[in-house]
C-alpha cells in the first residue's frame, strides 16, 4: 500500500544534482528530486528510488543539472530614477565631489524615490526583479535606504513585500536608515541617529515590514559609534543586522557587526586580519560585491586568501543599485567574483546558494537541496555546474522550480 508519506506531488527523474550540501558542488550523478507540499521530500541516486514511491507528476529532466533555487543577498533593487548622467560625467572628467555638490550622488536617488508613488516605484522594480529571477534566483533581500524618512522608507519596504506577493520569489527585507545623512538634519548626524532609532525603525518593526537592519559604516557614511546605536536598537526589536563594511576604509565595522553577531558583513575590500578572525568566530558572512568593485574601477581585492584561510563563509551577490552596481545579473556576478576576485566555481555558486542562505538567516530553509528544504531549484542545460560561473552573457537556465511547481509567472 502506498502511504502519505510515500505520495509526492512531482519527481524529476534524469538529472545531475549539485546539492551543495559540502565543499565543492555535493554531485550526485543521475539523480532524482521528489516534492511535497513545497518541500523536498526525497533527493538521491535514480538507481535508489524507493520502490513505494509515487508521484502524482514526473517529469524527464533530460540530463540537466539541478541546483538550489539562487539567491541575491544583497541589493538595493526598490528605487527611482537612475544615475547614468553621472555615469557619463564621471568618464567626462567629473569629480564625485563636483556630482554631490550639484545634487548628485545618493541624494539624486533619495529625491526621486521621494518623489515617487508607491504603484509607480513598483512598476519600475519589477523589470529589474525578473530580469533575475529570469536567471534562477528564488530569493533575494531588498534593502531600504533611499527615503530616509519614515514615509518613504516605508513606501520601499512596503514594495518589497509586494514583490513576494506579486512574483514568485521570497523576498527577505532589510532597514537601512543609516545609508546617508538626509537634508531634514545637516550636520547632525547624532541627531539623525537617535531619531531613527528611537521613532523611524520601531514604527517600521511594529508594522512588520523589516527583516534585518543595515547600515554604511564609512568615513563618508555612519561611524563606528553611530552603527552600535543602530544595532543596539535593532537588537532591542529583536532583528538581526548586518553592515556596509570596509568598502573604502577600514573602520573596524567587520569586528563591530560580528560583536552583535551580525548576518554579514559586506563588501571588505579593507577587511582587516583582526576583522576576519572575528568574523570567524562570530560566523559572519562575508558577502562579496564584485559588480560594485568593476563599476568603481576599485583596485584593493577583498582578502580572500585570508577569509579561506579562517574559514569565513563568502556569498556572492548583485549589489544592484543605481550609483555603483547597475547590475541584475547573478550569473555575471559569479562570473565576476571568479575573473574579478578569484574564487573558485564551487565557491561561487555556494556564494549564492548556501551562504548565500546563511547571510540572510534561512539557512535552514533554503540554499542547499536537502529533504525538508523549499522545493526550490533550477534545472540548468549545462554539462558541468562551473558552465553557471563560465559564460558570460549566457543564461542556461532550463525550468525554475519554486515551492514544488514550475515558476512561469516571472515573465
Amino acid at each position: 500500500m502506498t502511504t502519505s508519506e510515500d505520495r509526492w506531488d512531482a519527481l524529476w527523474r534524469n538529472v545531475h544534482l549539485a546539492t551543495m550540501e559540502s565543499d565543492g558542488y555535493g554531485e550526485i550523478p543521475d539523480g532524482a528530486i521528489a516534492v511535497r507540499n513545497g518541500r523536498i521530500a526525497w533527493v538521491g541516486r535514480r538507481s535508489d528510488l524507493p520502490a513505494a514511491g509515487h508521484a502524482d507528476v514526473e517529469h524527464d529532466g533530460g540530463g540537466a543539472w539541478v541546483t538550489p533555487g539562487l539567491i541575491d543577498c544583497h541589493t538595493h533593487i526598490v528605487y527611482a530614477g537612475n544615475r547614468a548622467n553621472e555615469f557619463e560625467a564621471r568618464l567626462n572628467g567629473v569629480s564625485y565631489e563636483q556630482i554631490a555638490r550639484e545634487g548628485g550622488g545618493i541624494m539624486s536617488t533619495v529625491k526621486a524615490t521621494r518623489a515617487t508613488t508607491e504603484d509607480t516605484l513598483l512598476a519600475a522594480s519589477l523589470p529589474r526583479v525578473r530580469a533575475l529571477l529570469d536567471e534562477g534566483v528564488t530569493t533575494l533581500e531588498v534593502k531600504s535606504g533611499y527615503g530616509l524618512d519614515l514615509e518613504t522608507e516605508r513606501r520601499m519596504l512596503r514594495v518589497a513585500r509586494r514583490l513576494e506577493a506579486t512574483l514568485p520569489v521570497n523576498v527577505r527585507t532589510t532597514y537601512l536608515g543609516a545609508h546617508a545623512l538626509p537634508p531634514e538634519f545637516p550636520g547632525r548626524p547624532d541627531d539623525y541617529i537617535e531619531h531613527l532609532c528611537e521613532h523611524i525603525l520601531p514604527e517600521l518593526a511594529a508594522q512588520g515590514l523589516v527583516d534585518a537592519v543595515d547600515a554604511f559604516c564609512e568615513n563618508i557614511g555612519f561611524t563606528p559609534a553611530q552603527t552600535e546605536r543602530v544595532f543596539r536598537a535593532a537588537k532591542a526589536l529583536g532583528l538581526p543586522v548586518k553592515l556596509h563594511a570596509e568598502q573604502l576604509s577600514d573602520q573596524g565595522g567587520a569586528a563591530l557587526v560580528a560583536r552583535y553577531q551580525g548576518l554579514s558583513a559586506d563588501h571588505l575590500e579593507l577587511l582587516s586580519a583582526d576583522g576576519i578572525a572575528a568574523m570567524a568566530k562570530a560566523g559572519t558572512v562575508a558577502v562579496l560585491l564584485p559588480g560594485a568593485f568593476y563599476f568603481l574601477r576599485e583596485t584593493r581585492l577583498p582578502p580572500i586568501e585570508g577569509l579561506r584561510q579562517a574559514g569565513v563563509p563568502m556569498a556572492v551577490a548583485t549589489d544592484c543599485n543605481p550609483g555603483t552596481s547597475p547590475m541584475t545579473s547573478l550569473l555575471l556576478a559569479m562570473n565576476m567574483a571568479c575573473t574579478l576576485f578569484r574564487l573558485t566555481p564551487q565557491e561561487a555558486l555556494a556564494g549564492v546558494t548556501r551562504h548565500a542562505a546563511r547571510a540572510l538567516g534561512l539557512a535552514d530553509r533554503i540554499g542547499t537541496l536537502a529533504p525538508g528544504k523549499a522545493a526550490d531549484f533550477v534545472l540548468w542545460n549545462i554539462d558541468r555546474p562551473a558552465e553557471l560561473a563560465y559564460a558570460i552573457g549566457a543564461n542556461p537556465r532550463r525550468q525554475i522550480v519554486k515551492a514544488g511547481w514550475a515558476a512561469t509567472q516571472y515573465r
